[in-house]
This record gives structure tokens, sequence and C-alpha cells, in this order.
């Protein structure tokens, strides 16, 4: 199955938030950069080709035009392979439009507004109960370093193949909670599930959904990941498995797609034995459930 035709469907992973400031304009009247010329598109191989959902949450495989040399979207570079191939994604809360420009080697430009779907989310009210406290001097001391080793993993990348690949389950099992499902704690919203849980054993094999190189192997357990796994799957695409009461491979090393990476585990913040995968591409966050497709019926 490709990406196409997947059905949408919470450890939490915390999300950094930045703030921006529009300055006063230096430069109101500035001349706007001349478009460049736009190349015909009645000719196929100068259109766009995508296998995927275009939806918040989902991720796409697209086909550049032919000849193109650079893509980006909005505005943003991303890298085409040999075969035209290229990996974009939308993150849960992205907007309702997004603008891909290919630049062909004669210079002219093929443009496609893309259409980004959105879509309801499990939202839940506990308005009577207040965000779930942290113990703030260990975590405070220990979270800055843990987040460190975190963002360091993910600037690493890999020339794995593992984005082009259909993914499978890590586990078969009961999906307990969905990605991007919130909680608003008397009015305070909590962070989103940044992943997909599944209810497993203590001990249950964890298979790797794709090929990849492992980026991450925690030697010791983080304060609410447990545990943790990340594995880059080329393209700015990455896995993070948490909780984990095992981990087999060790960073740098190749694997691939269905081979046994650890064990489910209730390592950090976690009520019970689980499975937390989570999937980003660059700073999207993206809903497993999208790229595996409906979970298969345990044995």
């Amino acid at each position: 199955m490709g990406l196409a035709a997947r059905l949408p469907a919470a450890a939490a992973f915390w999300v950094l938030l930045g703030t921006c400031v529009q300055l006063p304009s230096a430069a109101a009247d500035s001349v706007a950069p001349r478009p460049l010329p736009q190349a015909p598109q009645t000719d196929p191989a100068l259109r766009f080709a995508f296998d995927g959902q275009m939806i918040q949450g989902g991720a796409v495989i697209g086909t550049a035009p032919k000849g193109a040399t650079l893509l980006t979207l909005d505005g943003a570079p991303v890298p085409i392979a040999p075969d035209r191939k290229f990996l974009i994604a939308f993150d849960r809360d992205a907007g309702p439009s997004a603008t891909l420009v290919a630049t062909l080697g004669n210079g002219q430009q093929v443009r496609r507004a893309l259409a980004i779907a959105p879509r309801a989310w499990d939202i839940s009210r506990l308005n009577t109960l207040p965000k779930y406290p942290v113990p703030r001097p260990e975590f405070e001391k220990v979270r800055p370093a843990e987040l460190a080793q975190i963002n360091a993993a993910r600037r690493m990348q890999s020339d794995s193949a593992g984005w082009r690949q259909t993914m499978l389950w890590p586990v078969v099992g009961r999906i307990s909670t969905l990605f991007g499902s919130q909680r608003i704690y008397a009015g305070e919203p909590g962070s989103y599930h940044s992943g997909i849980d599944i209810a497993r054993p203590t001990g249950t094999t964890v298979l790797a959904p794709a090929d990849g190189v492992v980026i991450l192997a925690a030697a010791r357990p983080f304060t609410l990941e447990g545990n943790l796994l990340m594995i880059d799957h080329g393209a700015g695409l990455n896995s993070a498995f948490m909780h984990l009461s095992r981990i087999n491979v060790r960073v740098g090393e190749h694997i691939r797609k269905g081979q046994p990476i650890g064990a489910v585990g209730m390592t950090g913040r976690a009520t019970g034995p689980h499975l937390h995968w989570s999937l980003k591409w660059r700073d999207a966050r993206i809903d497993p459930l999208l790229l595996a497709g409906p979970m298969p019926v345990a044995e």
C-alpha cells in the first residue's frame, strides 16, 4: 500500500515554541523581486505528482517536474532524489495551504498550491484538575541535557531510503492513545500527544518500521521518555520509540525494516507498559497511523 488511502484515526513530548516579533519595516518601498518565468505545464513531465494525503499530520511522497534542480516548500529547500522523488509532510497544526516551487535548469519555475485538509482532534477538558506537577528541582536539573541529546540526534541526517518504504507497525496491539489528542486542565492546554501509544506487555519485541540509521539509543532512562530510541529514515524523517524496557541496537547502526530493535516497557513517565511511537519530518509532527495504515488484528 502506498502512502495514499491510509486512515486517520499520547507520555507527552514537549513542544518548543518560539515567538516572532514583527519589526518595523526599514524597506517599505523596496521593490519586490521579479518573479521567474513560469514553465508551461501542458507537458505531463513538467507537472508534480503525489502519493499520500495532504492532511494535517500527513506525509506525501512526490515526484518533481522533469529538469527540476531546486525545490522549495513555503520557501524552505526540499531535497530531490536522482529519480525526482521527494518527501514533504504537514504538522498536526499545519495551516490550510502551502506552496511548492520547482526551479528548472533553464530558470523557469513550476508552482503548485497545496490544500491541507484539517482534522478534528480528540480534545478532553478536565475543568477541576490542574496540570500534572512534575518534580521541578530534579526535572529542571536533568531535562536540558536530555533535550540537548534529542535535538542533536534530530540534526543528524543519513542516506537511508527508509522514507520511501511503506511502514509496518513496530508492534501489533490495542491503540490506547491516538496522535494529536490533547487535554485542557482547568483552562490550561496540555501538550498534545505527539505519537501513538500501543498497549503491549513488557518485553514484547519492537520491530523497525522501515530501514534507517540509529541516531539515539539512550544509555539510561530519560525523565519523560524512559529508554528512548531514535532512528533516521532519510529525507528528514525520523522515528522515536519511548518507554522501552530494552534497546537492542547502537548509535550509527544501519537497521532494516522488520529488524528487532528493542522491547516494550514502562520506563520514564508511563502508567503502564506500552510503546509510544512518534514520527517527525523536520519540525512537523506527523501521524504514524497515516503512514502504517490500519492496525492489523493481533493473532
